[in-house]
């Protein structure tokens, strides 16, 4: 499957920005999907995850409460919605797929992705 994401942007302190990934390709497997960000010079991180059925997610500590995942399968699409945002939620942020046979997986690490988006950038200013 092949993944773009869009939506990033200049965002003051306190904002709010809404991220889409939009699938294309085998869209008719089931897909666990998620949500990571990097900053230069440092490791990618992992941000939020959704399972396929879209009733089981997942978050980094830091943007709980924050953040909200979500997706429409029929749309082959996937969102991140960031609200309250501070100046250290600036990265490139990119989405990541893989096929799954369950409807209920949930991935959270870097390596257990098989697809790529190209990445978004976000810059919260301060």
């Amino acid at each position: 499957v092949q993944l773009q994401a869009s939506g990033g942007g200049l965002v003051q302190t306190g904002g709010s920005l809404r991220l889409s990934c939009a699938a294309s390709g085998r869209t008719s497997s089931k897909y666990v999907m998620g949500w990571f960000r990097q900053v230069p010079g440092k490791a990618r991180e992992f941000v939020a995850a959704i399972t396929w059925s879209g009733d089981v997610t997942d978050y980094i500590d830091s943007v709980k409460g924050r953040f909200a995942i979500s997706r429409d399968n029929a749309k082959s699409t996937m969102y991140l919605q960031m609200n309250r945002l501070k100046p250290e939620d600036t990265a490139v942020y990119y989405c990541a797929a893989r096929a799954t046979m369950s409807t209920r997986v949930l991935l959270t690490t870097e390596n257990e992705y098989r697809s790529w988006g190209p990445g978004t950038l976000v810059t919260v200013s301060s």
